[in-house]
Protein backbone atom coordinates (compact mmCIF):
# COMPACT_ATOMS: atom_id res chain seq x y z
CA UNK A 1 0.00 0.00 0.00
CA UNK A 2 1.12 3.81 -0.53
CA UNK A 3 1.11 6.42 1.63
CA UNK A 4 -1.59 8.01 0.17
CA UNK A 5 -4.02 5.28 1.22
CA UNK A 6 -2.61 6.04 5.24
CA UNK A 7 -3.78 8.12 7.91
CA UNK A 8 0.36 8.07 9.22
CA UNK A 9 1.37 10.99 7.40
CA UNK A 10 -1.02 13.74 8.73
CA UNK A 11 -0.87 11.89 12.26
CA UNK A 12 2.92 12.62 12.36
CA UNK A 13 2.77 15.79 10.93
CA UNK A 14 -0.27 17.53 13.88
CA UNK A 15 0.32 15.78 16.54
CA UNK A 16 4.06 15.90 16.32
CA UNK A 17 4.62 17.10 19.97
CA UNK A 18 2.66 14.64 21.57
CA UNK A 19 3.82 11.80 19.92
CA UNK A 20 7.02 12.89 21.16
CA UNK A 21 6.32 13.40 24.67
CA UNK A 22 4.65 10.40 24.76
CA UNK A 23 7.69 7.91 23.12
CA UNK A 24 10.19 9.11 25.21
CA UNK A 25 8.03 8.11 27.99
CA UNK A 26 7.59 4.96 26.45
CA UNK A 27 11.14 4.79 26.12
CA UNK A 28 11.85 5.90 29.61
CA UNK A 29 10.24 3.12 30.74
CA UNK A 30 11.76 0.04 29.60
CA UNK A 31 15.53 1.23 28.73
CA UNK A 32 18.58 1.83 30.99
CA UNK A 33 19.89 5.17 32.23
CA UNK A 34 23.38 4.08 32.54
CA UNK A 35 23.29 2.91 28.53
CA UNK A 36 21.33 5.61 27.46
CA UNK A 37 20.08 8.72 29.40
CA UNK A 38 17.00 10.93 28.86
CA UNK A 39 18.45 13.73 27.08
CA UNK A 40 20.08 11.26 24.70
CA UNK A 41 16.99 9.25 24.01
CA UNK A 42 15.13 12.79 23.62
CA UNK A 43 17.52 13.90 20.94
CA UNK A 44 17.40 10.98 18.90
CA UNK A 45 13.27 10.70 19.37
CA UNK A 46 12.95 14.11 18.19
CA UNK A 47 15.64 13.58 15.07
CA UNK A 48 13.97 10.61 13.97
CA UNK A 49 10.13 11.65 14.05
CA UNK A 50 11.46 14.23 11.91
CA UNK A 51 13.09 11.64 9.50
CA UNK A 52 9.98 9.87 9.35
CA UNK A 53 7.57 12.40 8.95
CA UNK A 54 9.54 13.64 5.97
CA UNK A 55 9.81 10.10 3.94
CA UNK A 56 6.35 9.22 4.52
CA UNK A 57 5.24 11.80 3.13
CA UNK A 58 7.21 10.54 -0.17
CA UNK A 59 7.93 7.00 0.19
CA UNK A 60 6.53 3.84 0.13
CA UNK A 61 5.49 2.12 3.58
CA UNK A 62 6.06 -1.11 2.36
CA UNK A 63 9.68 -0.70 1.17
CA UNK A 64 11.77 0.72 2.95
CA UNK A 65 14.82 0.52 1.13
CA UNK A 66 13.75 2.89 -1.19
CA UNK A 67 15.48 6.72 -1.76
CA UNK A 68 13.07 8.28 0.22
CA UNK A 69 13.88 6.57 3.67
CA UNK A 70 17.35 7.14 3.16
CA UNK A 71 17.41 9.58 5.80
CA UNK A 72 15.82 7.38 8.12
CA UNK A 73 17.91 4.40 7.28
CA UNK A 74 21.43 6.93 7.97
CA UNK A 75 19.86 8.00 11.33
CA UNK A 76 19.46 4.39 12.35
CA UNK A 77 22.77 3.38 11.71
CA UNK A 78 24.40 5.87 13.25
CA UNK A 79 22.03 5.15 16.47
CA UNK A 80 22.95 1.06 16.01
CA UNK A 81 26.51 1.66 15.62
CA UNK A 82 26.64 3.95 18.51
CA UNK A 83 24.65 1.74 20.75
CA UNK A 84 26.60 -1.12 19.91
CA UNK A 85 29.75 0.16 20.82
CA UNK A 86 28.52 1.42 24.21
CA UNK A 87 27.11 -1.50 25.34
CA UNK A 88 23.30 -2.20 24.44
CA UNK A 89 21.79 -4.97 23.30
CA UNK A 90 20.45 -5.87 20.20
CA UNK A 91 16.67 -5.78 21.89
CA UNK A 92 17.37 -2.59 23.59
CA UNK A 93 18.70 -1.00 20.20
CA UNK A 94 15.24 -2.45 18.26
CA UNK A 95 13.26 -1.50 20.95
CA UNK A 96 14.24 2.39 20.17
CA UNK A 97 11.54 1.89 17.18
CA UNK A 98 9.55 -0.85 18.26
CA UNK A 99 8.02 1.62 21.72
CA UNK A 100 6.78 4.39 19.24
CA UNK A 101 3.88 1.54 18.08
CA UNK A 102 1.94 2.50 21.04
CA UNK A 103 2.35 6.48 20.91
CA UNK A 104 1.10 5.83 17.44
CA UNK A 105 -1.51 2.98 17.50
CA UNK A 106 -2.91 5.45 20.47
CA UNK A 107 -2.93 8.27 18.13
CA UNK A 108 -4.49 5.81 15.30
CA UNK A 109 -7.20 4.93 17.67
CA UNK A 110 -8.37 8.64 17.65
CA UNK A 111 -8.45 9.34 14.11
CA UNK A 112 -10.25 6.06 12.85
CA UNK A 113 -11.61 4.60 15.72
CA UNK A 114 -15.06 4.21 14.87
CA UNK A 115 -14.11 2.43 11.66
CA UNK A 116 -12.95 -0.69 12.27
CA UNK A 117 -12.03 -1.88 9.42
CA UNK A 118 -9.98 0.91 8.19
CA UNK A 119 -8.16 0.83 12.24
CA UNK A 120 -7.21 -2.51 11.07
CA UNK A 121 -5.94 -1.53 8.49
CA UNK A 122 -3.14 1.30 9.42
CA UNK A 123 -2.00 -0.64 12.48
CA UNK A 124 -1.06 -3.45 10.34
CA UNK A 125 0.46 -0.72 7.73
CA UNK A 126 2.59 0.75 10.95
CA UNK A 127 3.04 -2.41 12.73
CA UNK A 128 4.91 -3.60 9.06
CA UNK A 129 6.95 -0.68 8.36
CA UNK A 130 8.09 -0.64 12.72
CA UNK A 131 8.80 -3.86 12.46
CA UNK A 132 11.18 -3.55 9.38
CA UNK A 133 12.90 -0.47 10.42
CA UNK A 134 13.92 -2.39 14.14
CA UNK A 135 15.07 -5.68 11.81
CA UNK A 136 17.30 -2.90 10.50
CA UNK A 137 18.43 -1.73 13.37
CA UNK A 138 19.42 -5.37 14.71
CA UNK A 139 20.96 -6.22 11.60
CA UNK A 140 23.21 -3.12 11.66
CA UNK A 141 23.44 -3.60 15.37
CA UNK A 142 25.10 -7.03 14.47
CA UNK A 143 27.42 -5.90 12.00
CA UNK A 144 28.75 -2.93 14.08
CA UNK A 145 29.37 -5.68 16.70
CA UNK A 146 31.24 -8.05 14.16
CA UNK A 147 33.28 -4.66 13.40
CA UNK A 148 34.03 -4.11 16.96
CA UNK A 149 35.17 -7.70 17.51
CA UNK A 150 37.25 -7.59 14.57
CA UNK A 151 39.11 -4.86 15.50
CA UNK A 152 39.78 -5.47 19.14
CA UNK A 153 40.92 -8.90 17.94
CA UNK A 154 43.39 -7.47 15.79
CA UNK A 155 44.39 -4.96 18.25
CA UNK A 156 45.07 -8.08 20.88
CA UNK A 157 47.11 -9.59 18.18
CA UNK A 158 49.19 -6.21 17.77
CA UNK A 159 49.97 -6.31 21.12
CA UNK A 160 50.75 -9.84 21.12
CA UNK A 161 53.30 -9.60 19.20
CA UNK A 162 55.56 -6.79 20.40
CA UNK A 163 58.66 -6.46 18.09
CA UNK A 164 61.69 -5.62 20.70
CA UNK A 165 64.91 -4.12 20.22
CA UNK A 166 67.62 -6.40 21.79
CA UNK A 167 70.53 -4.54 20.51
CA UNK A 168 71.53 -1.70 17.78
CA UNK A 169 70.30 -3.05 14.58
CA UNK A 170 69.34 -6.44 16.07
CA UNK A 171 65.34 -6.42 16.82
CA UNK A 172 63.59 -9.96 18.25
CA UNK A 173 60.16 -10.73 17.98
CA UNK A 174 58.82 -13.17 21.05
CA UNK A 175 56.19 -15.65 19.02
CA UNK A 176 53.66 -16.85 21.58
CA UNK A 177 50.46 -19.11 20.81
CA UNK A 178 49.44 -20.49 17.16
CA UNK A 179 50.32 -18.84 14.21
CA UNK A 180 47.90 -18.77 11.58
CA UNK A 181 47.37 -16.51 8.74
CA UNK A 182 45.71 -13.84 10.18
CA UNK A 183 48.57 -13.44 12.86
CA UNK A 184 51.18 -13.89 10.21
CA UNK A 185 49.79 -10.84 8.67
CA UNK A 186 49.96 -9.00 11.69
CA UNK A 187 53.29 -10.52 12.99
CA UNK A 188 54.57 -9.40 9.26
CA UNK A 189 53.28 -5.88 9.07
CA UNK A 190 55.02 -5.50 12.81
CA UNK A 191 58.22 -6.24 12.27
CA UNK A 192 58.62 -5.10 8.92
CA UNK A 193 57.55 -1.92 10.48
CA UNK A 194 59.83 -2.05 13.06
CA UNK A 195 62.62 -2.95 10.18
CA UNK A 196 62.28 0.11 8.99
CA UNK A 197 61.82 2.65 11.85
CA UNK A 198 65.30 1.15 13.32
CA UNK A 199 67.14 0.40 10.66
CA UNK A 200 67.48 -2.90 12.04
CA UNK A 201 69.72 -5.14 10.03
CA UNK A 202 69.10 -9.00 12.30
CA UNK A 203 65.67 -9.91 13.34
CA UNK A 204 65.21 -12.24 15.64
CA UNK A 205 62.15 -14.76 15.61
CA UNK A 206 61.32 -16.57 18.61
CA UNK A 207 58.53 -19.29 18.12
CA UNK A 208 59.64 -20.99 21.89
CA UNK A 209 56.25 -20.44 22.66
CA UNK A 210 54.36 -21.94 19.32
CA UNK A 211 53.08 -25.08 20.86
CA UNK A 212 53.05 -26.70 17.48
CA UNK A 213 54.68 -26.30 14.39
CA UNK A 214 52.95 -27.73 11.15
CA UNK A 215 53.65 -27.24 7.30
CA UNK A 216 51.47 -23.96 7.35
CA UNK A 217 53.34 -22.55 10.18
CA UNK A 218 56.72 -23.20 8.49
CA UNK A 219 55.27 -21.90 5.41
CA UNK A 220 54.04 -18.74 7.52
CA UNK A 221 57.92 -18.40 9.36
CA UNK A 222 59.17 -18.94 5.75
CA UNK A 223 56.79 -15.66 4.22
CA UNK A 224 57.77 -13.45 7.26
CA UNK A 225 61.12 -14.38 6.76
CA UNK A 226 61.39 -13.31 2.84
CA UNK A 227 59.50 -10.11 4.09
CA UNK A 228 61.97 -9.23 5.76
CA UNK A 229 64.71 -9.87 3.50
CA UNK A 230 62.96 -7.60 1.26
CA UNK A 231 63.62 -4.86 3.67
CA UNK A 232 67.16 -5.87 3.79
CA UNK A 233 67.60 -7.29 7.57
CA UNK A 234 68.62 -11.00 7.78
CA UNK A 235 66.38 -13.51 10.19
CA UNK A 236 67.48 -16.29 12.41
CA UNK A 237 64.88 -18.58 14.12
CA UNK A 238 65.23 -19.56 17.63
CA UNK A 239 63.43 -21.73 20.11
CA UNK A 240 63.83 -24.85 17.85
CA UNK A 241 62.75 -27.63 20.07
CA UNK A 242 63.51 -31.46 19.41
CA UNK A 243 60.11 -32.19 18.51
CA UNK A 244 60.23 -29.31 16.65
CA UNK A 245 63.34 -30.18 14.52
CA UNK A 246 61.80 -33.48 13.82
CA UNK A 247 58.27 -32.26 12.88
CA UNK A 248 59.96 -30.15 10.43
CA UNK A 249 62.50 -32.67 9.28
CA UNK A 250 59.38 -34.88 8.70
CA UNK A 251 57.25 -32.83 6.92
CA UNK A 252 60.24 -31.67 4.69
CA UNK A 253 60.17 -28.41 4.86
CA UNK A 254 63.14 -26.76 4.18
CA UNK A 255 64.97 -24.48 6.63
CA UNK A 256 68.52 -24.42 5.11
CA UNK A 257 68.69 -20.82 4.00
CA UNK A 258 67.70 -19.50 7.42
CA UNK A 259 69.80 -19.68 10.54
CA UNK A 260 67.83 -21.67 13.38
CA UNK A 261 68.85 -21.94 16.75
CA UNK A 262 67.71 -23.99 20.28
CA UNK A 263 67.78 -20.56 22.18
CA UNK A 264 66.99 -17.10 22.17
CA UNK A 265 70.42 -16.44 24.07
CA UNK A 266 72.28 -18.71 21.38
CA UNK A 267 70.49 -16.31 18.49
CA UNK A 268 71.13 -13.16 19.84
CA UNK A 269 75.14 -14.20 19.99
CA UNK A 270 74.87 -15.18 16.19
CA UNK A 271 73.15 -11.48 16.13
CA UNK A 272 75.47 -9.92 17.54
CA UNK A 273 78.62 -11.38 15.48
CA UNK A 274 76.85 -10.64 12.44
CA UNK A 275 76.53 -6.48 13.75
CA UNK A 276 80.51 -6.64 14.41
CA UNK A 277 79.31 -6.12 18.10
CA UNK A 278 81.05 -8.47 21.15
CA UNK A 279 79.99 -8.65 25.01
CA UNK A 280 82.56 -9.02 27.09
CA UNK A 281 83.11 -9.63 31.19
CA UNK A 282 83.79 -6.41 33.07
CA UNK A 283 87.12 -6.15 35.04
CA UNK A 284 86.86 -8.10 38.64
CA UNK A 285 84.52 -10.91 37.00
Amino acid sequence: MTTTASHLPDILKRHDAQLLKDWVKEQLSVSRPEVTSESTLREHAHRFLGLLRDAVQSGDLSDVTGSAWAGVREMLDELSHARAASGSTPSETATFVLSLKQPLFARLRQEVGRDADALADEVWRVTLLLDKLALYTTEVYLKGREELIHRQQYEMLELSTPVVQLWDGVLALPLIGTLDSARTQVVMESLLHRIVETGAAIAIIDITGVPTVDTLVAQHLLKTVAAARLMGADCIISGIRPQIAQTIVHLGVELSSVITKATLADAFKIALQKTGATIGKGAGH
